[in-house]
Formats: C-alpha cells, sequence, structure tokens
C-alpha cells in the first residue's frame, strides 16, 4: 500500500457518477477500497471504465436477503469509510443505513452522495448533473447568449460538486474522528456542490462586477481576451489574458500591439476587439499559434481533444496521463512530497472476490459455500 490514506479501509456500494469516482479518488490516495455490486444486475459495470480503477476487492450482495444484508454490515464493521448514492431512504429500507452501520461500528464515517440531500421537497426525486445545475444557478451562466445553455459534460455536479465535494467532506469526518473518537453521516448534494462552486460570482454581483446577462462579462466569453477563437484550420486557441501585462503580451503574439485598439477594459470597445482578434486567430492554424505563443505569459493555449491531451509535452514531463489495462487516463492527483502514491491497478471483476472477502469477514468455507448460493454472487 502507498499514499496518505494507506491503511484507511473503504465500502464502496456501487452507484454510478459521483460515488465512483470518489472511491477512485480515495483509491488513488492509497485507501483500499471494496466494491459491493447488486447480485444480478444494477450498476451499470464496465471492466474498461476508468472510475472503476484501485479496487481491491469486488463482491456482489443481494441486499433485499437478510444473508446479504449481513455480510454487508461485516464490512461496515470492519471500514473506516462507507460511500453509498442511493436515494434517500433505500439504504434505511434495506436494512443498512447509518443506524445500523454505526451500532456495528460507532467509527465509521459513512458517505452519502445525492442530487438533492437526503431531505427538503425535491429529494424524493429523480434528477441529473444538468438539473442540479439548473436549479443550482450554475448552468444559466454558461453559454453564448442566443442559445440555451450548453451542458458542461456532467463535470460540474456528478464531480465537482459531487463526487470531489462527498471526498473533502469524507476526510474532513476523518481528520474530526481523530480527535473524537466517533464517525458520523457525512451528506452530499449535487446541487449544493454545485451551487457552492459559484460563490465567487456571487462575490463579484454583489459587487456589481457581474450581471446576469449570459456572455456578458469577464469570464462567460464577453470580454474579448477570456475566450475561444477559431483557427485557420479548424482547430481553436484559448485566450486568457486578463492582466494588463499577458494582454500587452497576447497583442505581441496577434502582431497586433502597434494597432490603434480599444482599451482592454473599455467594455464598448469589446466587439470590434473580438471581431479583430477572429480575423487574425482565423488566418492561421492551430499548430502555428500554439508555436507563436508557447513560452509566454500571453495565457493563450491550444484546445486539446482529449484524445490529444497525454501527449502535450507538460503532461508528457509530469506523467499526467497514465495507461491502465490498455486505457490512457488522467493520473492520480494531486502529488505528494513524501506519501506518493502508487500506480492504480485497472477495475476488479465484478463480485469476483467474494470467497476472499467473506473469508476475511470470518466465514467459514461451508458458510462461503452457502451464500455463494444465495445472497452471494462471484466467485
Amino acid at each position: 500500500m502507498s499514499g496518505p490514506l494507506a491503511g484507511i479501509q473503504v465500502v464502496e456500494v456501487a452507484s454510478i457518477g459521483p460515488g465512483p469516482f470518489a472511491a477512485m479518488v480515495l483509491a488513488d490516495l492509497g485507501a483500499s477500497v471494496t466494491r459491493v455490486e447488486r447480485k444480478g444486475g444494477g450498476a451499470a459495470v464496465v471492466l474498461q471504465d476508468a472510475m472503476l480503477r484501485g479496487r481491491d476487492a469486488s463482491i456482489a450482495l443481494d441486499l433485499k436477503q437478510p444473508e446479504g444484508v449481513e455480510v454487508l454490515l461485516r464490512l461496515a464493521a470492519t471500514a473506516d469509510v462507507l460511500i453509498e448514492g442511493f436515494r434517500p431512504g433505500v439504504m434505511e429500507r434495506l436494512g443498512v443505513g447509518p443506524d445500523e452501520c454505526l451500532a456495528r461500528n460507532p467509527g465509521l464515517v459513512y458517505g452519502r452522495i445525492t442530487g438533492w440531500g437526503q431531505d427538503g421537497p425535491r429529494a424524493p426525486t429523480a434528477g441529473h448533473d444538468i438539473d442540479y445545475l439548473a436549479i443550482a444557478g450554475a448552468l444559466h451562466p454558461i453559454g453564448p447568449p442566443d442559445r440555451p445553455p450548453p451542458p458542461p459534460l456532467n463535470l460540474v455536479a456528478d464531480f465537482g460538486g459531487g463526487g470531489m465535494l462527498l471526498v473533502a467532506g469524507v476526510l474532513a469526518a476523518l481528520v474530526e474522528r481523530a480527535e473524537s473518537g466517533k464517525g458520523q453521516v457525512v451528506d452530499a448534494a449535487m446541487a449544493e456542490g454545485a451551487a457552492l462552486l459559484t460563490t465567487m460570482f456571487h462575490g463579484l454581483a454583489a459587487a456589481g462586477l457581474w450581471t446576469g446577462d449570459r456572455g456578458a462579462n469577464l469570464l462567460d466569453g464577453g470580454a474579448p481576451f477570456y475566450r475561444c477563437y477559431l483557427t485557420g484550420d479548424g482547430g481553436f486557441m484559448a485566450v486568457g489574458a486578463l492582466e494588463p501585462q499577458f494582454y500587452a503580451a497576447l497583442l505581441s503574439g496577434l502582431g497586433l500591439d502597434g494597432e490603434d485598439l480599444p482599451d482592454q477594459y473599455d467594455r464598448t470597445g469589446w466587439p470590434r476587439l473580438a471581431e479583430r482578434f477572429a480575423a487574425v486567430f482565423a488566418a492561421r492554424s492551430r499548430a502555428d499559434w500554439t508555436k507563436v505563443f508557447e513560452g509566454t505569459d500571453a495565457c493563450v493555449a491550444p484546445v486539446l481533444a482529449m484524445s490529444e491531451a497525454a501527449a502535450d509535452r507538460h503532461a508528457s514531463a509530469r506523467g499526467g496521463f497514465i495507461e491502465v489495462d490498455g486505457v490512457t487516463q488522467p493520473a492520480p492527483a494531486p502529488r505528494f512530497s513524501r506519501s506518493q502514491v502508487g500506480s492504480p491497478v485497472g477495475g476488479r471483476a465484478p463480485g469476483g472476490d467474494a470467497r476472499g472477502v467473506l473469508a476475511r469477514l470470518g466465514y467459514s468455507t461451508a458458510d462461503i459455500e452457502a451464500l455463494l448460493g444465495g445472497a452471494v454472487g462471484g466467485g
């Protein structure tokens, strides 16, 4: 084992999206993660899913059978953390909610991730990333003003405001447990996490520095020096030259430093600047512009496809991408000076470690064989 979380035992009740992502991050940091699949189906499982990397074991349980419930409770009794992503009340109805698990293990950190949280008027209803963003006020500011807001993949609510925030909550609860000796429930709601990510913009709005008009602000594409431009070969260059010295480097790279142009922060001149920048960028290829701005402080970068990102010279120099079971994917992050993380292994076969998990929990050989014919799937 390696990484700062070496020795921490995590039980992951299989789900999709932010739950597996949170478990992946914990595994990347050195935690030992046992994934509990639903016997007979349930959460979508694809072994090539990069988010399933790093698990130590997989077992499939039928939680509608008492024997399956007992196995999960025994897992919880030996764990530091349990993560689940069902709708509110489901784990309670199955008999593996916080009360039952904390009764077996008072030091357990019970991490729950949902769209809306464990209570409130929307808590029982379904939703996806785009819905949580919409209600959180995080979707409206995104995109051009003349079209509906585009979904920013499912990065913001699922993984940023959901999975990553659950990891932060779990780690905070583990730190607190070191003082109190007690576990607790961590309730991570993706809608609240997405809203949390907009905190800076609420502050800007309160200061009169952000309007409700999409595409009219400094960081939403309204500023001609903070947006993307089409190049002559159909590629794109991302421009983020906010500070005056970086803006000067941008103008120099574009060959516009001697041209009579509106001042950088003169909003009335932004349309003219945008038109001029667009025309210049369109005259050369993405590769040409990459060479022009490489090594400068203009804050200009080529917009790379995911398939290109791993080959970027900076990512290559730092080992920012790795290959696991033939799948190129981002390497564990962040980096640590002492508690270095190891290279993650690929996903486990669903339920494939059942015998080993049950033996670790103290079941006899006869009991294991009986369970494998009933409440436990796998081998």
